[in-house]
């Protein structure tokens, strides 16, 4: 079985819609501080993007986590692969991720965020699957709604390929 790649989002489409983000944000938090979290690996192609958008003071982290369960589907449960470097509390923290589906970890990690005190916490994504939603996120900054199709590239991938993508693409599979 081989895959292709369809272009969904062109990389001139990405590449509006984050600096239009970058603008929405940076006057959201006029005259504050944003301290970006970026939850590992998809997001940081986005994060990186978004980042050199935002005319506020920013600074950055990284999370890694990963949903265990005995099914093969997300059991929502995190377990932190690689925790912050350094306290959030009393910070302006906007968590950043490639795409949101289901809702099942992020819940779980912005609670875990939201004990540790931060200012504000905020999320922003590239990608949302709401049809996809099984836990409610409330997400305060989209880059695009997609329809529950397998995507890549700009950090999300298919078995580690694509991640490189300057688009975002569908997947499609032949025989």
């Amino acid at each position: 079985m081989s895959e292709n790649v369809r272009v969904l989002l062109t990389e001139e489409e990405v590449d509006e819609r984050i600096r239009r983000l970058g603008e929405q944000i940076s006057r959201d938090y006029a005259g504050k501080s944003i301290h970006m979290i970026c939850v590992l690996k998809g997001g940081s192609f986005f994060m990186c993007e978004l980042a050199k958008r935002i005319t506020v003071p920013v600074s950055l982290d990284f999370m890694s986590v990963s949903s265990y369960g005995g099914g093969t589907e997300s059991s929502g449960q995190i377990k932190i692969i690689k925790d912050l470097d350094e306290s959030i509390e009393g910070k302006n923290v906007l968590v950043v991720e490639d795409i949101i589906d289901s809702g099942r970890t992020l819940s779980h990690l912005l609670k875990l965020l939201a004990s540790r005190h931060p200012e504000s916490l905020s999320l922003c994504t590239l990608l949302d699957k709401p049809d996809r939603r099984v836990v409610d996120v409330d997400v305060d900054y989209t880059g695009f709604e997609v329809e529950d199709l397998f995507v890549v590239g700009y950090g999300l991938d298919y078995d580690q390929k694509y991640r490189n993508l300057p688009y975002v693409g569908v997947v499609e599979f032949e025989e």
